[in-house]
């Protein structure tokens, strides 16, 4: 919850690195949050009998996304930082996942200090 945390407090940062760690647990609670919350107002409507002609989840969650949409941009391209990438690499969809999942360049880069020896130290 902190990294999700973390990544929110720095909103529209596209500037240094973001660790593995960061970026996917950003990832997972977003997904966490979309599918909970559908799934508890849709069996609250289930048990309550209600059939939503206008389904207020949705637009809520469209609205949430909205919402997460630029600090999920800032760090993504923070995590291509990590791997000494420019944040236009975002832009390829394959390659853009495979540096998502690689380790991040050891030591300083172009882009800043190692997230991880910040961390440990």
């Amino acid at each position: 919850m902190n990294y999700y945390l973390s990544v929110l407090k720095k909103y529209a940062i596209f500037s240094g690195r973001a660790r593995r760690a960061e970026y996917w647990y950003f990832f997972l609670f977003n997904i966490i949050i979309v599918y909970g919350f559908s799934f508890v107002i849709g069996f609250i409507e289930g048990i309550m009998g209600i059939d939503a002609e206008i389904y207020w989840e949705i637009i809520l969650i469209y609205i949430y996304q909205l919402a997460t949409l630029i600090p999920f941009i800032a760090v993504s391209v923070r995590r291509m930082h990590d791997v000494n990438k420019s944040g236009w690499f975002l832009l390829i969809p394959i390659y853009s996942l495979i540096i998502a999942i690689t380790d991040g360049t050891k030591g300083d880069n172009k882009y800043g200090p190692d997230p991880k020896a910040t961390k440990t130290k």
